[in-house]
């Protein structure tokens, strides 16, 4: 967690991110690392034992997915974000989660959680309601 505060404070020592995203511009290198340290910080607070439980919806059951690795990208969405990050399954399939965010105060919070749905985000992206 450190080092997400260094990042932020070089950030604004540096003048980047002088006022938030819009849908046409991208993020400042400041509300990227607020993204990511947000995201962060709500799988953090999910973790049961060091995994997140999802309930199947196709088997009824309560799968384990452990974190593995967060996206770099940042995806927009109007006024809020899309972000990603790969989990594994206890068999060790890979499982995308998108992470829907929109500002709060000063910062951010999840408000939508797409569990292996990708299909929802293609279809946002192919709608040009999110964009890179």
């Amino acid at each position: 967690m450190n080092a997400i505060r260094t990042i932020l404070l070089v950030a604004a020592l540096l003048g980047l991110g002088a006022g938030p995203a819009s849908a046409e511009t991208s993020p400042s290198l400041t509300e990227k690392a607020a993204l990511q340290a947000a995201m962060q910080r709500h799988i953090d607070r999910t973790l049961v034992d060091g995994a997140i439980l999802h309930l199947d919806r196709a088997s009824g059951e309560v799968q384990r997915l452990h974190p593995v690795t967060a996206h770099p990208m940042i995806l927009i969405y109007g006024e809020h974000f899309v972000l990603c990050f790969d989990f594994r399954d206890d068999a060790g399939n890979n499982v995308p989660i998108d992470y829907y965010m929109a500002r709060q105060g000063g910062s951010y919070t999840v408000f939508h959680t797409a569990v292996a749905d990708r299909a929802l985000l293609q279809d946002l992206m192919a709608a040009g309601k999110v964009t890179r």
